[in-house]
Parts: structure tokens; sequence; C-alpha cells
């Protein structure tokens, strides 16, 4: 256990670092500082720990055996950066994430796929992870076309190239505040 206690705690820590470093690029500083603090909480930190295997996300893990997970119940109503803090259950509906947590969730994604994929990371992984799991996702048509475009523009032209406060800003005005769903554009 003690073992296990060690390896999640140094992957938080990097995949935190890793955002941190992203999110600096995106002139989110603070949001890169204080991103996943939640973490660190014991009914997060004890049941990921429990889970852990250093191979993809102990609360997936968790879900798999027990159907669900305390830990992202208590992650995701305390995290901005998930799609599901501004998914309205009672109306079916998701509202516009806001600009400096959508983009911490880009930022968020990108270093979750460098932690789980290693070696074996490339800015393609995250456009293939998105559109397998875009059925399931609970959000809007306008975020699904911001991230379908980011995804698809870091698969063909890198990482640098979206992790700028110009790109990100232009590309979520673009799509999410003036509505264009085109996410060939």
């Amino acid at each position: 256990m003690r073992f296990k206690f060690f390896r999640h705690l140094h992957m938080v820590n990097k995949h935190r670092f890793l955002v941190f470093v992203h999110c600096v690029k995106c002139g989110l500083f603070w949001r890169g500082l204080t991103h996943d603090l939640s973490k660190y909480s014991p009914v997060e930190f004890f049941e990921s720990v429990k889970y852990y295997t250093g191979k993809g996300s102990p609360i997936a893990n968790c879900r798999k055996q027990n159907g669900y997970s305390l830990a992202w119940f208590h992650h995701k109503g305390r995290n901005k950066h998930h799609f599901e803090y501004w998914y309205d259950n009672k109306n079916k509906e998701q509202i516009n994430i806001p600009y400096k947590y959508a983009v911490e969730h880009i930022c968020d994604e990108i270093a979750a796929s460098k932690c789980y994929n290693g070696k074996d990371y490339a800015p393609t992984k995250l456009l293939e992870y998105f559109n397998k799991h875009l059925n399931s996702y609970l959000i809007n048509d306008r975020m699904k076309a911001f991230y379908l475009k980011v995804y698809t523009d870091m698969s063909n032209f890198g990482e640098n190239y979206i992790l700028n406060k110009k790109y990100l800003k232009s590309t979520y005005s673009e799509i999410v505040l003036n509505g264009s769903n085109n996410s060939n554009n």
C-alpha cells in the first residue's frame, strides 16, 4: 500500500506540474497553480491510491469495479474545468464553459495523456480519445465543436500551435461565443 501511496502522489504531482506548465503558456497562471488541489483531499486521494495501477485513471478503475467513484463525485463538483460541473441535470443541458476553465480542461487533458501514455504519447492521442468518448460527454454543440477544433489542430500542427493565448482566445470566441459550429474553419 505504501508503494501505491507514493506512486499515486508522484503521478498527481507530475500531472499538476504539467498542467501548470501548459496553463502558463496560455496565460492562465492561477488556473495552473490551483489545478486539481482537491486530489489531495482524503476522499479523492485514498480512493485513488486504492485503485492506482499506473495505467489509466484510478477513478476509472474504481468505476469498473464498483460502478461508481466517490472520488469522482467529489472531484467534479469542485473543479470547474470538468464538463460535468457545468451540466444542469434537471434541464439536461450544459451551458458554455467559461474560457479559462475550457482552456484549463485542454491543459488537463494534454497532461493526463502524457502521464498515462508515457513514451507512447503523441499529439494525436487527444483527438482519438475525445472522438472515442464523444457520445458519452455531457457537453453542448458549441463546446464540442471548440474541443474538436483544438484537438484536430493539435493533431495536425502540434502542441505549440494550440497552447497559446492568441490561438485559444480566437478559437473560443469564433466557435463558442459567435456560434460557428464548423470545426474545419
